[in-house]
């Protein structure tokens, strides 16, 4: 199956629509977004067409086909405009090959002997390294306020190989 990983859309309509039609030309069955949905954040710029109310009207519809995890910036008001649940801090995904940990990455996490692969967001940069252990972390960077002169992106992830991608 294939999956369209993202993180930080912050409330942005202008990146968010380009994130979801990127899903539809990918073909990919499944949207993981790693937190921070709707809000900005008292430490961030407002993004590009800053607009919470209309990223929910682009995400609902696919509500059935969205994995997500909670950010820091994600609030119990927030999940109440969504129809999608946010609520939790962690999702696993296991393909046969893979045991995938999605995590938002603002909390402290340990290791567990089935999972080989754990893919965080909230630095806001891509990242992709094989630690002493030979477990994958991956982080896809931002779909709206990417940081340190990296692209507006995501991973899809296909028959065990991550590909990352721009917006």
């Amino acid at each position: 199956m294939k999956l369209l990983i993202c993180s930080d859309i912050h409330g942005s309509a202008y990146w968010c629509k380009k994130l979801v039609d990127a899903f539809y030309a990918e073909g990919a069955k499944t949207l993981v977004i790693l937190g921070d949905v709707l809000y900005h954040g008292p430490r961030n710029p407002l993004p590009d067409g800053y607009s919470p109310m209309e990223v929910c009207n682009l995400l609902n519809p696919l509500a059935k086909n969205i994995i997500a995890v909670k950010g820091n910036c994600d609030a119990e008001v927030d999940q109440m405009m969504l129809d999608f649940d946010i609520s939790s801090d962690f999702a696993t995904y296991h393909d046969g090959r893979n045991h995938i940990l999605f995590k938002h990455g603002h909390k402290q996490f340990g290791y567990s002997s089935d999972i080989n692969i754990y893919i965080t967001g909230h630095t806001h940069v891509p990242l992709n390294v094989v630690d002493k252990r030979g477990n994958r972390h991956l982080n896809p960077g931002s779909v709206s306020l990417p940081k340190e002169n990296s692209a507006h992106g995501y991973i899809i992830y296909e028959d065990g190989n991550f590909e990352f991608k721009t917006l």
